[in-house]
């Protein structure tokens, strides 16, 4: 006979990998968000959309849920939710990334979805020409509906049910908090523009979350481009606070849409008691904040943009940009000190809910260090420069 101990051994051990990501989340989920709407995601196609439209799937802000709220075809979910399926077959999306990139990893968030979440779900991928675009019918996402049957013919144009499966049939958790998470690592190197997902056959996700790097490809390479705009590659690689907004969220090519969308630190504990001036007309402060970013081409910088829309009483003082050049090499904590940082843009002053320019003359470098002081909120960065050619 099986003891109690016994038992409770085993189902520590199942227990705490999934307490171990809920406390430390995967790697992957560091790097670039390539779905969702604020970095240029769009949602193509979708089967059905009765309960709560695909749209949601891959909005921005993290669900919520309200226990009253209701709507002439059934309860208000905050996610996608298709109706119970009556017919064969199950439901699907067709999902178009921000950029062709490699797909590390995923997150499927369930929130809410606790009796009517997707049982299982699985990931296929390819990349599309605008040419197959025009393949796929218009889409019209509309609360109560499901797609006609003449999109659903329209659709077997593009072959998505044949297209390369990167996460097999898994089964997804429902959405109470210590379960809702869905973390889904992709073991493959090839690049893709477009996702298809499948549920079955019916029910709920939140939230999808697809993180990645960008792959794009460089169609006039003697243009002046964004060299860390997450399109164009770039991604934050450190940093030494996200408590309210992580860093990687100012390389989004759309502007951004609140405070939540930025990059905002907590205020520090250091922050003097008596604020004092320096000669520069900056404040003065012990302490600062950084995060550094990689870009996604070699370059020199012509440009900068610090834009620190919606931050109205909690931008930073100043800022101010260093680069490097770390050839082929990521930076990381232990290469630190291997960096010979060269200053971009020296300290600047910043004000409220504005975009300031500044003109500059970089090296060729691979790397910048943002350094904000003391505290305070970003929403975007530009950097606008040439890449260098001889490293493509």
């Amino acid at each position: 006979m099986i003891s109690q101990s016994a038992i409770a051994l085993c189902y520590c051990r199942q227990l705490c990998p999934l307490l171990k990501m809920l406390i430390h989340p995967p790697s992957y989920t560091s790097l670039s968000e390539l779905a969702s709407h604020s970095a240029g995601g769009k949602v193509l196609f979708a089967t059905d959309d009765f309960f709560a439209t695909c749209e949601n799937m891959i909005a921005d802000e993290e669900p919520i849920f309200i226990a009253d709220k209701y709507t002439e075809y059934g309860k208000w979910m905050d996610g996608w939710e298709t109706r119970r399926k009556r017919i064969p077959g199950h439901d699907w999306c067709i999902i178009k990334l921000a950029t062709k990139c490699v797909i590390k990893g995923l997150v499927i968030d369930t929130a809410f979805f606790t009796g009517n979440n997707a049982p299982k779900f699985s990931i296929q991928a390819a990349t599309l020409t605008s040419e197959d675009e025009k393949l796929i019918p218009v889409r019209h996402p509309t609360m109560g509906s499901s797609c006609s049957a003449q999109d659903m013919e329209l659709i077997t144009r593009i072959h998505s049910d044949e297209w390369q499966e990167i996460v097999p049939v898994t089964v997804l958790r429902p959405g109470y908090e210590d379960t809702r998470f869905n973390y889904q690592k992709v073991v493959n190197d090839d690049s893709w523009t477009h996702i298809r997902v499948n549920i079955y056959p019916d029910g709920g996700i939140a939230r999808l979350r697809v993180f990645g790097e960008a792959k794009p490809e460089l169609l006039a390479i003697h243009d002046m481009i964004d060299l860390v705009s997450l399109l164009n590659g770039g991604i934050c690689q450190g940093f030494s606070n996200a408590h309210y907004g992580h860093p990687r969220n100012i390389l989004k090519p759309m502007k951004s849409r609140s405070m939540a969308d930025g990059w905002e630190t907590a205020r520090r504990a250091d922050r003097p008691e008596i604020i004092e001036e320096n000669d520069d007309g900056t404040l003065r402060f012990s302490g600062n904040e950084w995060a550094v970013y990689k870009l996604g081409f070699a370059g020199t910088i012509r440009r900068v943009c610090i834009d620190t829309t919606h931050f109205k009483g909690n931008y930073p003082d100043h800022i101010r940009i260093e680069g490097c050049n770390l050839g082929q090499n990521d930076w990381d904590n232990q290469s630190n000190n291997e960096c010979n940082w060269r200053s971009i843009l020296v300290p600047c002053k910043l004000s409220a809910h504005k975009e300031h320019w500044f003109s500059c003359q970089s090296d060729l470098i691979t790397h910048v260090r943002v350094t904000i002081a003391p505290d305070g909120g970003l929403s975007r960065l530009r950097l606008l420069g040439y890449v260098d050619q001889t490293t493509l």
